[in-house]
C-alpha cells in the first residue's frame, strides 16, 4: 500500500497535489511519503511482534536524512555498508547500538569509525577481512562482535545481478568454510562471534528459497554451539520483494514472519532483519516533465526530462516502473504506445518500451512509481546534470530534503592545476 492517489483530477502524495512540489521545486523531483514509510515499518515491527527482533533498515535503499529520521522515529535500526551510511544513520538519531556494518569491502577507516561509535555488529564476509578487523579493534583497544556472512549456495532474487547468495557470487564465506572461519574467530584477538548472517538476494518475490537458506543457517547455528560458540544471534538480512507492476503479488511480511518464527522456534536466537526495498520502494515517485514526442518509423519515443543518471534501475536490470499521468486520464481515452526515454546521450537511457499510455504531450507531467528505493541513492551528475531534489511529504505539508545544485555547486569540488590557471 501506498499514499499516492488521484484527487480531483491531479496525483496526489497524501495531501499534497505533485503539480504543486514541481511547480514549486521544478522537475524531476523525487517525492516520499512519510505515511508510507511509517506504516511499512510498522508492519514489519507489528509482523515479528513478541520476538527478539532488531529491524535494521537498509540505509543504501535511501539513505536521505529525512527518511532515516522518520525511520528512526519508528524504532527502526540501519543496515550500513560504509563509513558515510553509518554518520548517516548517526545524524539522523539511529543509536549505534542499532548499527549492523555489512559490505564486502570495509576500509580500516571504515572499521576504526564504527568500533568507537559502539555499533552492534559487524558482517564479515572473508578470512582476510577478518584479520583486518582483529588488528583495527586492538589498535583502538576494542572488542569487535561479528557475525560470519555465510553464502549458503541458494539462488534467489529478481535479477542476476541482485543475487548474493549463490556459489560464485563475491558475498559471504563459502558454506563449506563457515566452520573453519568460526574455529579462527576463536583464536583471535579483538574478535567475538556473537551471531550467523546471511543475505541471498534482492526483491525475492518466493518465500521459499529464504526458508531454504535460513533452514541452512539454523542447522549451521547448531552446529556452531556444539563446537562452543556461542551464538546468539542471526541475521536474515532483507530482500522482501514489493509490487512494481499493479499485477505482482509478493508475500506479505506476515508470511515472511510467519516462516522466520518456524524457523528458528526454541533456538533462543535475536533476529536481525535488513529490509529496504520493502520500506521505502513504493514510498516514493520521481516526477518528470515530458519535453515532446519524437515520432520514429516504427515506434514514437517520449521525451522527458528525467534521465538515467537520476533513476538507474531501468538501465542497470531491465526493471519495470509503472509510469502515471499526474493529470488523471479516463479509462476510455485513446492509448499510443511510447518508448518513454531521456536526454542522456547512451541508448540505455530509457524508462519502458512499447509502452502504451494516453497521449502525452509536451509539458505533462508523468510519475514514475516505486522509485523510493534504488532510486536517488543510485543517481549521479552524469552528462553534467544536476542531482535531482528530494521532498518529503507528511500530510498535507512538504519539506526539500535535498535541493537541487547550480552549476557552481556541481563544479565547487574541481580546480584548475597552476600551470593551466
Amino acid at each position: 500500500m501506498h499514499h499516492f492517489n488521484y484527487k480531483n483530477g491531479r496525483l496526489h502524495c497524501e495531501d499534497v497535489a505533485l503539480d504543486t512540489i514541481a511547480d514549486d521545486v521544478g522537475t524531476p523531483v523525487y517525492v516520499y511519503s512519510a505515511a508510507t514509510l511509517r506504516r511499512h515499518a510498522r508492519v514489519i515491527a507489528d509482523a515479528f511482534d513478541g520476538m527478539s527482533c532488531l529491524i535494521a533498515y537498509s540505509v543504501k535503499a535511501n539513505g536521505n536524512l529525512g527518511v532515516l529520521k522518520t525511520l528512526a522515529a519508528e524504532g527502526c535500526g540501519a543496515d550500513v555498508v560504509s563509513g558515510g551510511e553509518l554518520m548517516r544513520a548517526r545524524k539522523a538519531g539511529i543509536p549505534a547500538s542499532k548499527i549492523v556494518f555489512s559490505g564486502v569491502g570495509k576500509t580500516r577507516a571504515e572499521m576504526r569509525l564504527a568500533l568507537e561509535e559502539g555499533i552492534h555488529q559487524f558482517n564479515i564476509e572473508s578470512s582476510a577481512e577478518l584479520g583486518v578487523l582483529s588488528e583495527v579493534a586492538k589498535s583502538v583497544g576494542k572488542t569487535a562482535r561479528v557475525a560470519v556472512r555465510v553464502n549458503p549456495d541458494v539462488a534467489a532474487g529478481g535479477h542476476p545481478n541482485i543475487s548474493t547468495g549463490k556459489s560464485g557470487d563475491k558475498f559471504g564465506v563459502p558454506w563449506n568454510d563457515a566452520r573453519t572461519t568460526y574455529a579462527q574467530i576463536a583464536e583471535t584477538d579483538g574478535v567475538e562471534a556473537v551471531g550467523v548472517d546471511v543475505h541471498i538476494g534482492s526483491q525475492i518475490d518466493d518465500i521459499a528459497p529464504m526458508r531454504a537458506a535460513f533452514e541452512k543457517v539454523m542447522t549451521l547455528v547448531k552446529d556452531l554451539r556444539n563446537d562452543g560458540h556461542d551464538i546468539r544471534r542471526v541475521d536474515l538480512g532483507g530482500g522482501l520483494g514489493i509490487p512494481y507492476r499493479s499485477t505482482d503479488n509478493p508475500p506479505p511480511p506476515s508470511a515472511y514472519a510467519q516462516m522466520i518464527r518456524e524457523v528458528t522456534e526454541g533456538m533462543g536466537l535475536e533476529v536481525i532483519l535488513e529490509p529496504g526495498r520493502v520500506i521505502a520502494g513504493n514510498a516514493g515517485v520521481l516526477v518528470t516533465e515530458a519535453l515532446f514526442v519524437k515520432p520514429a518509423p516504427q515506434r514514437n519515443f517520449l521525451m522527458v526530462d528525467a534521465g538515467m543518471n537520476d533513476l538507474m534501475r531501468p538501465a542497470l536490470y531491465q526493471a519495470h516502473h509503472d509510469i502515471l499521468p499526474v493529470r488523471e486520464r479516463g479509462a476510455d481515452d485513446e492509448k499510443v504506445r511510447y518508448d518513454i526515454v531521456g536526454p542522456i546521450c547512451e541508448s540505455t537511457d530509457k524508462f519502458a518500451a512499447e509502452r502504451d499510455m494516453p497521449c502525452i504531450e509536451g509539458g505533462d507531467r508523468l510519475a514514475v512509481m516505486s522509485a523510493g528505493a534504488y532510486g536517488a541513492v543510485l543517481s549521479s551528475q552524469y552528462n553534467a546534470r544536476p542531482l535531482v531534489p528530494e521532498v518529503l511529504v507528511d500530510g498535507d505539508r512538504y519539506a526539500v530534503i535535498r535541493r537541487r545544485p547550480d552549476f557552481d555547486e556541481m563544479i565547487a569540488l574541481e580546480s584548475m592545476p597552476d600551470w593551466l590557471s
